[in-house]
């Protein structure tokens, strides 16, 4: 609903009154809450607060560490963000139909609970699809066998949806802002966008109408917004059944090339974001719910390093103040912290990291420069209100500047005195060189040409400005500044107001109703100062130190960019936490500047005590801005520092830092025990409890049969990791070769065995989903009976993005064979994945962490397997043919608490061409790495404390799947960590980690 003002509540008030004759209190009640979160066309109110939404990516399944999460909230927190936005996987938490599980590692409530201690602003987004670069876009591979188009509203498909959303949509509705909890958005579906394939009726309202209904049933109250995944209009607000209450779209104006990093291809940046948002949804905040912060990479990708190169700080400079222009005042960056594809959870287009080349990295660190340079605009957004009112005008590179090199856009005020804003960039956007140049912008003094004391300002290659014009900061005009806003404060009868600029430039601002400044900070060389009308204006060139202009009541530091990413990381942090612990526009006055290197997460009051907790990668100074009068003592992660106080208040001290002794085992000299995880090319195997391949036909309605019997491995209820078949003949001894046309995903590999002799592999492509091979076979015996085992490694299920098209049923198997001198019918197959199927063993860890690998089904990859009867080997002795072998060690970490320590998993090999083998990665029974090193790009492989015990005893299993004659190994493993951070963090609870017991069943 709009309210954008008090007659409009009031109105509304009335109506709810007059309902009371025929509805419940519930109902009542209900419609009185959704006054907490409203919006007009501006922006979002929160309890009567106008906000910007400045908003992170963060999927909590791909970190299924519930005391981490707190640390991704706070850190995303810290860039001056408000919003995180949360996809939530429908295959993990439904792995079998009708049987809904959300707990453990799968429970949504802690993440909640962190996010509402964080002070951090939810948009939950649970499908039923997401996409998401997961399996099967986030379906489960039941799916595949529901008879109906996915995403439609065909009858069966909105019956298979029913349990999920029911169940999910009702936990976040208990975690609704107007139950006291942190979700303000709800999106139903996702990206529902473009269909073909025999779908006309696209877009499909009476399908959106049900899932926007079935949301509705379970008790969500606050707005639904949509995320169409470009500037479609479809479920827009007045195009009827199905509308959303807030549209929304998606941009990836870079796309995905992370092989060419500097390449920003003409045309790219978006320009006409403001009039289609005009066209489509006028009376709705302008709102980009997935914009690009990073990319995905595939497998034989370039490494998501390049991917933060792709999209680094210029690109954020650009592009998102670019966005800024629009009036943007809802703006998610997709991702903001990545994570893992741990346990077979990706789909075949990635691989096991999702790092996506995010501002924080997959370790959790946060030391790429976009991270900072986000951190300004983060900041920036945060005490800038005003600019949420301010009109978007026209793009020109006429009007605002004397040179057509730049494009400016304005954002205008409505009136003489309010604060508008001047978006100024390249006319070439990717242009490296720099520009001088002037401004001419309409002011409360009238028009003016700036700088006005002579000289120019500078764009750099590759920047875009945000110019503030009438900028309010606690009563204070600013005229103007040249140089951009980090933040501003309130202390007392002080202001303080951050500015900063490149190296080289030179800025100037304007300061109204005052006739003098000075500077009580550094060198005054390079700034000069002048009174112009009714203001006086500062003129300085920018230093790679700290000064400080003081006019008035008001401070103004003055600081490079390069300083200020180095060292200004300590965030803008209330002092007082106010109410559920959400830090909002209002309380700006009552909070401090932290200057503290790596991050602040939190800063309050306690009695005479300033607390800080912050996080330390190297020896570090501090200063605190504007301490509250009250305060006369600082405590930083709760030891009390001495302080020194400057005469112009600022309290400085420094936080030490020495490497601490990190002792890491060297896992080639580990114990290490061995079996072979094949046993099913022994002629003695016996696969009599197998799964019978016997299916005369295939539900799944988009792929119809090949082979007389469905050797589709979702039919018979596996969906995840490797499939093992095993087809019975019997020879006539006529058998020259067998054909087979497998399909596993992009990257995906197979080999193939007549009873124990093998005849080849299809080692893979990045590229390739499938493999049409022809196998050379020996000599048969006419009469005897021959087994073909086929091993498939299944890279997870495709996704369904385009409605009709059914991606996601894409099949996992055999989908033809032919063996010479045969029908097909002569060979009887059965077929095996992770034991029990649909019935999976680990609940613990979910229907997708284990596939069908002999180890697998036994459980040995969990903690404390029955080691005891194998023999001595070690993946770097390895096979000496094909085969597929599994090793298990474990190991002690005893790390020091009150560090925050990234580790690593190494694999390395330097032979050329690179030997063509796959390895999983099991720690305490979680598969944390699947390594193809024919393929790449992933050799190393992060796997976060919690799943590793960094006081305890580990796990460590490896599976070792050999593709070439002469077997394989591993030349290097290690494990290996990063810088140790000093942290405030805390204890991290390790997840449940359920050990190796005897499974019934198992074969």
């Amino acid at each position: 609903m709009k309210l954008s003002s008090t007659l409009a509540i009031a109105a509304l008030a009335a109506q709810a009154a007059g309902a009371a004759l025929t509805s419940s209190v519930a109902e009542i009640c209900a419609w009185f809450s959704r006054l907490i979160v409203t919006w007009d066309e501006h922006s979002l109110f929160i309890n009567g607060e106008r906000l910007m939404v400045f908003s992170g990516e963060v999927h909590p399944f791909r970190l299924p560490v519930a005391s981490l999460w707190i640390d991704i909230l706070q850190k995303i927190k810290a860039l001056g963000f408000n919003g995180v936005s949360i996809y939530i996987d429908w295959a993990l938490l439904e792995g079998k139909p009708g049987h809904y599980r959300a707990d453990g590692i799968f429970d949504l409530e802690p993440f909640f609970a962190a996010a509402k201690e964080a002070g951090i602003y939810l948009l939950a987004r649970p499908g039923p699809y997401i996409n998401a670069e997961a399996s099967g876009g986030g379906f489960p591979g039941w799916l595949q066998r529901v008879n109906g188009t996915l995403r439609t509203s065909d009858e069966a498909y909105l019956k298979a949806t029913d349990n999920y959303v029911s169940n999910i949509a009702a936990t976040i509705a208990k975690a609704q802002i107007t139950e006291g909890g942190p979700v303000i958005l709800y999106q139903p579906e996702n990206e529902y966008s473009g269909a073909c394939c025999g779908v006309d009726n696209f877009p499909d309202a009476p399908y959106m109408q049900y899932v926007e209904d079935q949301a509705h049933k379970a008790g969500i109250v606050v707005p639904l917004i949509s995320n169409d995944a470009y500037a479609g209009g479809h479920n827009a607000p007045g195009t009827g059944e199905g509308e959303v209450d807030i549209y929304g779209h998606d941009s990836y104006p870079l796309g995905f090339d992370c092989a060419n990093p500097s390449v920003w291809p003409d045309n790219a940046l978006p320009t006409n974001f403001r009039e289609s948002h005009l066209e489509q949804s006028p009376s709705t905040p302008y709102s980009l719910v997935e914009f690009q912060g990073g990319a995905f990479d595939p497998w034989g990708g370039n490494g998501f390093d390049a991917c933060a190169a792709l999209v680094n700080h210029e690109f954020e400079r650009v592009f998102y103040k670019n966005d800024f222009s629009f009036g943007v005042a809802f703006l998610n960056l997709y991702m903001t912290f990545g994570g893992t594809n741990w346990g077979n959870l990706g789909h075949p287009g990635g691989y096991t990291s999702y790092d996506y080349g995010s501002p924080i990295s997959e370790s959790r660190n946060v030391t790429r420069e976009k991270y900072s340079e986000l951190k300004l605009l983060g900041n920036f957004a945060k005490v800038s209100p005003s600019y949420l009112v301010a009109t978007p005008g026209n793009a020109t590179n006429a009007t605002y500047t004397n040179t057509a090199d730049l494009t400016v856009t304005p954002l205008l005020g409505s009136n003489s005195t309010a604060s508008s804003f001047f978006v100024v960039r390249h006319a070439n956007y990717s242009s490296p060189s720099s520009v001088d140049y002037k401004l001419k912008v309409p002011t409360s003094a009238g028009d003016l040409t700036i700088p006005q004391l002579g000289g120019s300002l500078t764009l750099s290659g590759r920047d875009s400005k945000i110019h503030v014009v009438d900028y309010d900061v606690a009563g204070t005009n600013i005229l103007y500044s040249t140089a951009e806003v980090f933040t501003w404060k309130k202390f007392g009868n002080e202001k303080v107001l951050v500015l900063y600029g490149g190296p080289g430039e030179h800025h100037e601002l304007a300061v109204s109703g005052k006739t003098s400044a000075s500077v009580v900070e550094g060198s005054s060389s390079g700034i000069t100062t002048k009174k112009k009308g009714n203001a006086v204006v500062i003129g300085w060139d920018v230093s790679s130190t700290r000064r400080i202009v003081e006019v008035g009541e008001l401070k103004i530091l003055l600081l490079g960019i390069p300083k200020l990413c180095l060292q200004l990381l300590g965030s803008s942090a209330s002092c007082i936490r106010q109410g559920p612990g959400y830090s909002t526009q209002k309380n700006t006055a009552s909070s401090i500047i932290v200057k503290a290197g790596y991050l602040v997460r939190t800063a309050y009051l306690d009695g005479s005590d300033l607390h800080i907790t912050a996080d330390f990668n190297a020896t570090t100074p501090i200063e605190v801005i504007g301490a509250p009068s009250k305060a006369k003592n600082l405590v930083i992660n709760g030891e009390k520092s001495h302080v020194k106080v400057d005469k112009n208040g600022i309290w400085t001290t420094s936080v030490k830092y020495s490497v601490p002794n990190i002792k890491l085992p060297t896992l080639k000299s580990l114990k290490w025990k061995s079996i072979d995880t094949l046993p099913e090319v022994k002629n003695t195997y016996d696969d009599s409890t197998w799964t019978s391949a016997d299916h005369a036909y295939t539900n799944n309605s988009a792929n119809p049969l090949k082979t007389p019997k469905s050797l589709y491995s979702s039919d018979y209820g596996f969906h995840t990791g490797a499939l093992i078949y095993r087809g019975h003949f019997v020879a006539n001894g006529n058998e020259k070769d067998i054909f087979l046309h497998t399909q596993g995903g992009s990257a995906s590999g197979s080999s193939v065995w007549i009873n124990e002799t093998y005849v080849g592999s299809a080692v893979g492509i990045d590229a390739a989903s499938d493999s049409n091979a022809t196998y050379t076979l020996p000599n048969l015996k006419s009469g005897k009976s021959y087994v073909i085992t086929v091993v498939i490694d299944n890279m997870g299920l495709d996704e369904n993005w385009t409605v009709g098209q059914e991606g996601m049923k894409n099949p996992r198997g055999i989908l033809a064979y032919g063996l010479d001198g045969h029908s097909a019918s002569a060979i009887t197959w059965k077929l095996t994945g992770n034991l029990g199927g649909e019935d999976y063993q680990d609940t613990v860890r979910g229907p997708l962490n284990e596939g069908g690998l002999y180890a697998e089904r036994q459980g040995f990859h969990q903690p404390q397997p029955p080691t005891q009867k194998w023999s001595s080997g070690s993946p770097f002795t390895g096979l000496s043919k094909p085969g597929i072998q599994f090793y298990s060690t474990s190991f002690d970490l005893d790390l020091p608490k009150g560090w925050d320590v990234p580790l690593y998993f190494n694999f390395g090999n330097n032979t050329t061409p690179p030997a063509a083998y796959r390895a999983q990665l099991y720690v305490n029974g979680y598969q944390y790495g699947k390594y193809v090193n024919n393929i790449g790009p992933q050799t190393s492989f992060p796997v976060p404390e919690g799943i590793l015990n960094y006081r305890g005893t580990n796990w460590l299993a490896l599976s070792l799947w050999a593709q070439e004659e002469d077997g394989a190994k591993l030349e290097s493993f290690e494990l290996v960590h990063t810088t140790p951070v000093l942290t405030s963090l805390g204890e991290i609870e390790s997840v449940d980690q359920p050990k190796y017991h005897s499974r019934r069943g198992a074969y």
